[in-house]
């Protein structure tokens, strides 16, 4: 073979080389996409509607309308007693709905009868993605079910790590406190803080997104910390509470860095609950 044809050849492989490396995306192509995700928190009021009905069935029809892929319930009973028949009313919604679940109880008493399950009541994770881990975390509270309570660390601040699409990501559900007096909810406020940093700073990159009933208003001193790290996915919304003709939003979707709001909304649902959900459609950075 002579030098030219050699030379000619080898300029046709580099040539297939370099057109197939043009063509093909990089190995890390997905690296730098967004992920998109639907978020939503909802206070379902243990099944009962703002007509005072428990209906499970209307409750999940709201659920399913929606169609979100992660939802922070709160007043959530697990065989607590008659009001809500006595049912795992979270393990029966993510039946209906076809979701994975993770409830967070903020009270687990005895059973009345002995043998039954125990009455407990708190914060739940409906997901439709795996949940890689879960926990219950303390924050202050003062209790509904002691005669003479004081402010004492107590469960119910839910937290599962999920990965959507291969971003890991962080979501906590509360319920803060329903006073006029602000103070237990400060002291929660830095409760809450507190673990999310140290959440964020054992799984770096992980995405953080906060859902509940805050129970309080946006412009509210106690919540002023929490937007330090956190961003108000629906800033601009109607209100939450009560559902039936809203006067103030006090039910939340809050994100952190990383997280990108698209859009967000209160749907128009007056009777499934006492309060309206949230909804907000975000984008996950990768990275």
């Amino acid at each position: 073979m002579s030098a030219r044809a050699h030379s000619l050849i080898q300029l046709s492989v580099a040539g297939a080389l370099l057109t197939l490396a043009v063509a093909a995306p990089p190995a890390a192509a997905g690296q730098g996409h967004a992920v998109p995700l639907r978020i939503a928190t909802y206070n379902i009021h243990a099944g009962t509607g703002s007509d005072g009905v428990f209906d499970l069935d209307r409750q999940a029809a709201a659920l399913r309308a929606l169609d979100a892929d992660v939802i922070g319930l709160q007043e959530v009973d697990v065989h607590w007693g008659e009001r809500s028949q006595g049912l795992d009313v979270a393990g029966e919604l993510a039946r209906r709905l076809g979701m994975r679940v993770s409830f967070a109880p903020i009270y687990s008493l005895d059973p009345v009868t002995a043998g039954s399950p125990r009455r407990e009541y708190g914060v739940a994770v409906l997901s439709r993605f795996p949940v890689r881990s879960e926990a219950n975390h303390e924050i202050t509270r003062l209790s509904t079910q002691d005669e003479n309570p004081v402010p004492a660390p107590a469960p119910g601040f839910g937290e599962v790590t999920l990965k959507v699409r291969g971003v890991p990501v962080q979501v906590f559900v509360t319920h803060l406190d329903y006073r006029a007096d602000p103070a237990v909810r400060v002291a929660q406020v830095a409760d809450t803080r507190r673990i999310m940093a140290r959440e964020r700073a054992a799984r770096p990159g992980a995405r953080q997104v906060l859902l509940g009933d805050f129970n309080a208003e946006p412009s509210a001193p106690e919540l002023g910390p929490l937007w330090r790290e956190l961003r108000d996915a629906g800033a601009g919304t109607g209100g939450t509470y009560p559902a039936a003709a809203p006067e103030k939003r006090i039910d939340y979707v809050a994100v952190g860095r990383g997280v990108r709001v698209r859009e967000a909304a209160v749907p128009e649902e007056a009777a499934a609950s006492d309060h309206r959900p949230v909804v907000a459609d975000v984008s996950l950075t990768r990275g």
